[in-house]
């Protein structure tokens, strides 16, 4: 079955959306966090294309039930940088079409990610473009295609697509789905 992980951070004051924090204060932006995480995953969640898996930093707060929507798979996202731990999860499912999502896209839609899986299909390799840069969503099928994929990627920058895209080897065709924002800072905010 297809799949579609979404990557959240612990809903804990002061280590959620800093950088969005600093600008409207540690307790709004964990009302954030957690209302998008929570919207996201709920409105995935009920599409039958495919099954969804909450991947939770840190990994003692998988097993914290009461934070997160009711039958939902959740998994520990691990040690290491994102990239690590991206890949960690993406081969996890590695067998089936699989696209991995931020909690903080609150504009994606059912047809955002049954789109994406369509590119995954038919390019192997998709990636959500970001409007600051970076990305959203990519997504796959056997993460072992892309040896390297997360290597030197400057995270949290504009450059995060632009890094990733270089990794992947010449003539393997990428897709690209539907642009969207993802909410790290006061103007993503103000557009969400």
């Amino acid at each position: 079955m297809d799949r579609v992980i979404v990557f959240a951070r612990a809903p804990e004051l002061g280590r959620v959306k800093r950088r969005l924090a600093k600008d409207i204060g540690a307790s709004a932006a964990l009302r954030f966090h957690v209302a998008t995480m929570r919207s996201v995953v709920r409105r995935l969640s009920v599409d039958r294309r495919w099954a969804v898996t909450i991947a939770i930093t840190p990994d003692q707060w998988a097993r914290r039930g009461r934070w997160w929507p009711r039958g939902i798979e959740r998994i520990p996202q691990g040690r290491g940088d994102l990239g690590v731990r991206m890949a960690r999860a993406l081969r996890r499912y590695r067998s089936a079409p699989t696209v991995l999502i931020g909690s903080d896209i609150p504009d994606v839609t059912p047809a955002h990610i049954a789109d994406a899986l369509r590119g995954v299909r038919q390019a192997r390799l998709v990636f959500g473009p970001a409007t600051d840069g970076g990305y959203w969503l990519i997504g796959m099928r056997d993460i072992d295609r892309y040896y390297g994929l997360f290597r030197n990627v400057r995270w949290s920058t504009s450059d995060a697509l632009e890094d990733t895209r270089a990794n992947v080897a010449p003539g393997r065709r990428i897709d690209n789905a539907a642009q969207l924002s993802d909410v790290d800072d006061l103007i993503a905010f103000k557009r969400s």
